[in-house]
């Protein structure tokens, strides 16, 4: 892809992400670059007040930095703020980072000096990732953390180099590269920006889709475990309100069991059964939702001061992005609604009066607890699921004494987001785990794609015969179900 050509998707982001060498970049961005220096070139001549070029940041915005200390300046603005702490956050963040942030000077306005630019498209290439650790921003420009990040890519503090924590100066020698010098706006440019929190939205947005595909595929394995009525997705039925994403889903899972068995035992089936497409749906509907205004964020200017025209260097509020911190949540709480059927309908599965199947889907009965053991674990996992749907975008106490009132929590929404991804796809797995055991025990031979995921399933997990672990099974089926919905040919 050329980035600076046209915008970057979320499936673009991600696929930059996963590999090394050069980005492909269009050739006049350079030129919107050193036209843009030439605009901060002046305005550090000048005698007008810039924010963060010749003032101090925040509560020290009164203070002016004469011309001849601009450049010193940049080290220590930078060096001043790195004040974010806790453990690092995964190694690929770092690179989300660096990708967000070159994405975004392609536009021209960040002022950013084009040796700086260029070393960050080279740390890039190199599959180099700055540490960024956990905590320090609060959605206002994620100025801390990207003050450590950025400490790193001109050689100070942490570098990851495959998976090692390894020293940053180390680091940039090992890879060949030389920290440019720093000009005046770099540091701004560097530490001034909502990189963070568009590359912590991107990366839990992307395993959000992936997450819903897993659930997709489980609660089809559900479906033909149990026996439900298909009827419900009848397209007649879905299309009398059009509830967001809810006829699509419907569709889908329409297709997918049109040529099974449709046997159902009563005439309405639990909610968990009945409501999948409105529920499904409308969890679809707000990521698509959110991946829209993550797009908007991704390829738009989140700096402040800009450089503005031919002449013009002003302050911005683009670095307060609430829109994207309430549609994350949003997010987190349809996924929250969602799990929450995962465990209804393992629970159903496992009732002999709801599925003529024996008690706990255990084949010798008696003393035997069968699966009803994983309805703890199950209860667990949506528990912590739950808890990661608890709102983030909810304002923190006033900062720089109270010049910045207001927050957006930005990336505290995102990384929540995607910590819930994790037992997500644990209560995914487990849901397979047991509608694969209701299908053995109902005798049922699944045509179509609920076929091949059984196959696939029972091919690394085994039935249920007596009493065993299966914490270890719900892990393999939870990766099994990550690898087949990550699939380019994967039609869930």
């Amino acid at each position: 892809m050329m980035l600076g050509a046209e915008p970057v998707t979320l499936e673009a982001f991600a696929a930059l992400l996963s590999r090394r060498g050069q980005l492909d970049v269009q050739d006049d961005v350079r030129a919107r670059l050193a036209e843009a220096r030439r605009v901060v070139d002046a305005a550090a001549a000048g005698a007008a007040p810039v924010y963060g070029l010749n003032t101090g940041l925040g509560a020290n915005l009164g203070h002016r930095i004469a011309p001849e200390d601009i450049a010193v300046f940049q080290h220590q603005l930078i060096a001043g703020r790195a004040l974010a702490t806790g453990a690092p956050l995964p190694e690929q963040t770092g690179r989300a980072v660096l990708l967000a942030r070159i994405l975004s000077a392609c536009a021209g306005h960040s002022g950013m000096s084009l040796p700086v630019f260029d070393h960050l498209c080279a740390v890039f290439a190199t599959g180099l990732s700055p540490v960024v650790p956990r905590y320090g921003s609060i959605g206002a420009g994620d100025l801390t953390q990207n003050a450590v990040w950025a400490l790193a890519l001109l050689g100070q503090g942490d570098i990851w180099v495959d998976g090692v924590l390894t020293e940053a100066g180390a680091a940039l020698e090992g890879a060949g590269l030389t920290v440019p010098e720093l000009q005046p706006k770099d540091a701004m440019a560097l530490i001034n920006h909502g990189g963070l929190s568009t590359a912590l939205a991107g990366e839990a947005l992307f395993q959000t889709r992936q997450n819903l595909r897993q659930s997709r595929a489980a609660t089809l394995l559900s479906y033909t475990g149990y026996g439900a009525n298909r009827d419900i997705f009848a397209p007649e039925i879905n299309a009398l309100r059009p509830a967001p994403g809810q006829a699509d889903v419907a569709a889908w899972f329409g297709a997918q069991i049109m040529d099974t068995e449709n046997a159902p035992r009563r005439i309405q089936d639990a909610l968990s059964f009945r409501v999948v497409a409105p529920v499904l749906g409308a969890a679809v509907d707000a990521g698509a939702r959110a991946a829209a205004i993550w797009q908007d964020e991704a390829n738009g200017t989140s700096d402040s001061p800009v450089v503005l025209g031919r002449q013009a260097m002003v302050s911005t509020p683009n670095f307060h992005a609430p829109a994207l911190a309430l549609a994350l949540d949003h997010v987190a709480l349809a996924m929250a609604m969602v799990a929450n059927g995962s465990v209804q309908r393992i629970q159903r599965m496992m009732n002999p009066d709801l599925t003529g199947l024996p008690k706990y889907l255990s084949p010798v009965g008696g003393a035997s607890a069968g699966m009803v053991p994983l309805q703890k674990t199950a209860a667990a996992l949506l528990g912590d699921v739950r808890r990661h749907a608890m709102p983030a975008a909810l304002d923190p106490a006033p900062v720089s004494d109270t010049v910045e009132d207001m927050a957006a929590m930005t990336p505290a929404a995102a990384i929540k987001l995607g910590e819930q991804g994790v037992p997500f796809a644990l209560l995914c797995g487990a849901e397979a785990v047991v509608a694969a055991q209701a299908m053995d025990l109902r005798g049922t031979c699944p045509a179509g794609l609920a076929g091949e995921l059984y196959a696939a399933l029972r091919a690394e997990v085994a039935m249920v015969q007596a009493d065993r672990p299966l914490g270890g099974d719900i892990d393999v089926a939870s990766r099994l179900l990550a690898r087949v919905c990550a699939q380019e040919t994967c039609e869930i």
